[in-house]
């Protein structure tokens, strides 16, 4: 009820803004999961092999900093909104050029063009929203707009099932261009960020050396917690359908059906912790969050029964993504007032890019604790490695800094 309530407390401006900008990190996020569908009819259409088509995830993600950097210094410089629409249609010009690559190497080129849009629209997003909410109403909108990411991928994989039997691998990119059509409901519905509109005259005197001079510090901390979050939701995400298939025998629908059940609690986790942490604070509520997700490992990846493997694989998203849901507006809190549409993105897709390699990393260590049988153990992997990667975000949470409720 106390959600209903905030959502009906907002503005017409507001609600546009939040859906806007929803709709945008949704929408970013389908045509980035397009490719994770085809990797093997593309492999086959260029005379590939599977892992060298899988390269293109990795080159998209390394690239998203990049994008991060670009746009948020145009957000800060020329504010969030105009910035923002040239990014979805930047984006979504690529995603449309990729179905038409001719040769390999120009396929990976555009998914490198492809990431920098992705990694310049989370900022953007984040901060005008953040900028455009009611303070009272951060942290619950913070959980539901970072939960596009989930939204994302399911709409990726229903476009799949729709678009991929009738016209193949390059219709899912044709369609992936859609998102350009957003732009329109922004430029007639979407005010700039009023905080930004105050301090214009700072924004003229934007200076990215003065951000790493006397913010360097909490850039570099921001950095660091982004990279391990970005390790938790990669861990627990990217080689999980392998070990359904690899380790427990299940067949692509059964992992499908799985993956359906544990995308519900990603949704649902973002958005109850962010809501939470409007009251319990920011820092508490990841501690707590990881604690359980943590305590939730053995049920996760040893339950003995489907039933109890379903339960695991909801409440582990659950918690992964309960934590990610304050993440939005956590790195707003933090950051300096005249960076705010560089320096979030910026230390998100940082983290993001020092965790690229994290489901080859996994990879290579279940290659050598391999089970009894000589198979690679992808379920003691996971679980040694999520261990510790929860343990760092305690860590870190714990001695880092909160603004919780800070007036922009």
């Amino acid at each position: 009820m106390e959600a209903l309530r905030l959502f009906k407390s907002l503005n017409p401006a507001q609600r546009n803004t939040f859906i806007a900008c929803f709709l945008g990190w949704t929408l970013d996020a389908l045509d980035f999961f397009l490719l994770t569908f085809v990797f093997v009819p593309v492999a086959h259409d260029f005379g590939r092999t599977i892992p060298q088509v899988t390269f293109a995830i990795t080159i998209t993600l390394m690239m998203r900093p990049l994008g991060a950097f670009i746009f948020g210094w145009l957000g800060d410089r020329f504010g969030r909104r105009i910035p923002l629409m040239i990014d979805i249609v930047f984006y979504s010009v690529v995603e449309l050029l990729t179905a038409f690559a001719p040769n390999f190497g120009t396929f990976l080129l555009l998914r490198a063009l492809f990431g920098i849009g992705m990694g310049g629209e989370w900022g953007l997003g984040a901060s005008l929203a953040m900028e455009s909410l009611p303070t009272p109403a951060r942290g619950l909108f913070s959980g539901i707009l970072q939960q596009g990411y989930a939204f994302g991928y399911l709409l990726a994989a229903l476009v799949y099932w729709i678009v991929f039997p009738i016209f193949g691998w390059r219709g899912l990119f044709v369609a992936g261009a859609l998102p350009a059509l957003l732009v329109i409901y922004i430029r007639a519905h979407v005010p700039e960020s009023p905080v930004w509109e105050r301090n214009r005259a700072v924004a003229k005197s934007f200076d990215l050396r003065r951000l790493l001079k006397e913010h360097g510090a909490l850039l570099i901390y921001g950095a660091l917690l982004m990279t391990a979050f970005n390790y938790m939701s990669h861990g627990t995400q990217d080689l999980y359908a392998t070990y359904l298939e690899k380790q427990r025998g299940f067949d692509p629908d059964q992992t499908s059906k799985i993956a359906i059940v544990y995308a519900v609690g990603m949704i649902c986790g973002g958005t109850i912790v962010g809501y939470l942490s409007q009251h319990w604070g920011r820092r508490r509520v990841i501690i707590l969050a990881a604690i359980c997700g943590m305590l939730l490992i053995p049920l996760w990846i040893f339950a003995p029964s489907t039933a109890l493997l379903l339960a695991g694989g909801f409440l582990m998203q659950f918690m992964v993504q309960g934590a990610w849901g304050v993440v939005p507006v956590h790195l707003n809190e933090l950051s300096p007032g005249e960076f705010r549409g560089t320096f979030p993105g910026l230390a998100y897709q940082l983290g993001n890019f020092a965790a690229a390699y994290a489901a080859q990393q996994q990879a290579w260590l279940a290659d050598h604790f391999r089970d009894a049988n000589g198979n690679p153990n992808y379920a003691l992997t996971m679980a040694l490695v999520e261990c510790f990667v929860f343990l760092a975000i305690i860590l870190l949470a714990a001695i880092g800094p909160e603004k919780r409720g800070r007036e922009f």
